[in-house]
């Protein structure tokens, strides 16, 4: 823990607990906790496709007119 020992560690833990109160830091913890989680919601809903959207979707068409090798695909924009 650096160059200070354990018992300066608790002096000021002691210190910070006097100047904003356990219910004032109880809440804190309890924001930055929920703003964590809420990060990594966002980042494994950002990160993970969905099912419908990472399977490309094709139609064949009957269109007497087109090469035997042309295909018609619906396309899908990225959100």
């Amino acid at each position: 823990m650096g160059t200070f020992s354990i018992w300066h560690w608790l002096i000021v833990l002691v210190i910070v607990v006097l100047i904003f109160g356990t219910k004032k830091l109880k809440n804190m913890g309890s924001d930055l906790g929920g703003a964590v989680k809420g990060f990594k919601d966002g980042v494994r809903d950002g990160s993970t496709p969905n099912d419908d959207a990472s399977a490309p979707t094709q139609q064949v068409t009957a269109n007497k007119n087109a090469d035997a090798n042309t295909v018609d695909v619906e396309a899908k924009h990225k959100r």
